[in-house]
This record gives structure tokens, sequence and C-alpha cells, in this order.
């Protein structure tokens, strides 16, 4: 199977269905990161077929839970990004989405910056810093990480960052148990979505995490 079956095959089974040309762009996103992997060693997964269920499944495995039935435009941020998962992937299934991604190291954010020009990406923004310090003029609705930190420090260092209405999805592979039962009293456990993943025979968990009001 080439990857681009594996892919097709992955994001039916998904139950998605990508606006058009969206499987090439996820491709061409691939190879890039590919590409530039061998220089900046954006991820320790190497191998196209193990790329596409490890990182492009995985992230698109997300995508359902994003929106939650709103009907606006909505504002997402995907911290500590990296290579640009999931937020690269989330911003080409879903073009009404506005999808930030901000990440410390400026190498990364080059890559990004590369992709987003590159796959034609207008509904992305690439921000250079550390989460805890960045303070733009409007809030998300929606906060996303893929390995940033455990759920005590992504509530903490983001908390500023969310709109009053707005829920944090954290990606995560076993159920964090102990990590659940360190959150601060003022934020609850909205949701726990066991995601099925198309060739990862992995435990994989989306933690929606939600204000107490």
């Amino acid at each position: 199977m080439s990857v681009e079956q594996q892919l097709t095959a992955g994001v039916a089974a998904l139950g998605l269905a990508l606006p058009q040309g969206g499987v090439a762009k996820l491709l061409a996103y691939l190879a890039l990161l590919d590409k530039w992997n061998r220089v900046y060693n954006l991820t320790a997964v190497r191998d196209a077929e193990r790329m596409v269920s490890h990182h492009l499944l995985d992230s698109l495995a997300a995508v359902p839970y994003v929106q939650g039935g709103a009907p606006h435009l909505v504002r997402v941020l995907d911290v500590g990004s990296g290579g640009g998962l999931p937020g690269i992937p989330l911003a080409i299934a879903r073009p009404e989405l506005q999808v930030t991604l901000i990440d410390s190291i400026a190498k990364k954010t080059a890559f990004l910056l590369q992709a987003k020009a590159e796959l034609g990406l207008g509904n992305l923004n690439v921000v250079t810093g550390r989460v805890e310090d960045w303070r733009p003029a409007e809030g998300f609705d929606v906060i996303t990480s893929r390995a940033f930190s455990d759920l005590k420090e992504f509530v903490a260092l983001t908390r500023h960052l969310l709109k009053p209405t707005g829920r944090w999805l954290a990606m995560k592979g076993l159920y964090p148990h102990e990590e659940i039962a360190g959150l601060p009293a003022d934020v609850k456990v909205g949701a726990d979505h066991a995601l099925f993943v198309p060739g990862l025979e992995a435990s994989r968990h989306l933690i929606v995490l939600e204000p107490v009001e």
C-alpha cells in the first residue's frame, strides 16, 4: 500500500470528509516534514508509513471534537507545536478554523512558516515565543497540545489565552489519572474521548478540560 493509499484509507476509517485537495496537502506537508527533519530533527519518527499513522491520522482523529458544534469561526491555538502537530493537519482538514501555532524554538517556527507558505494555508498563523509570555489581542476558543507538558502545567501556562467559554483539548496516550488528580479546583474534565487511530496500536485519549464557572 502506498503512503497516499494508507492516508486515504485512514481518513475514511476516521469518518472524515476532507476539503478538495486535502489529501494532496497532507501528503505535501508530510514530504516537507520529512525533508526538514533530516536537518532540524523535528520528529523522532522517520518512516513515511509511521508518519502517516503516528502524526497525520493521530492529529486528524481530534478533528470532530475541535468545533464542538460551534457555528462561528473557531480560533484554535496549538501549544508547543514543534513540527506542526496537530495544528497543520487541523488547518488543512478544516479551512474554516483559524489555527495559530506557537513554539519557543525558532528553527521549528521557521519550518512552520515554510509549511504555511508552501501549502498556501491562509488560515494558519505562526508565533515564535514562550506561551506564558504571549499576550495576543484576542483569546482562543480551543487550546490544544500533543506533547507539551502535563495537564496542570498546560492549564497554568495557557489560561490567560483561553476565552471564558473556551476549552482545552489535551492529546494523551494512556488515560492520565495522576495528571487529572493534580488539576486545580477551578478546572474540570468536560469529556474524555478514547481515540481510534488507524495503524496506531496504542492507547490514545483526548481529554477535554473546561474552566469551572
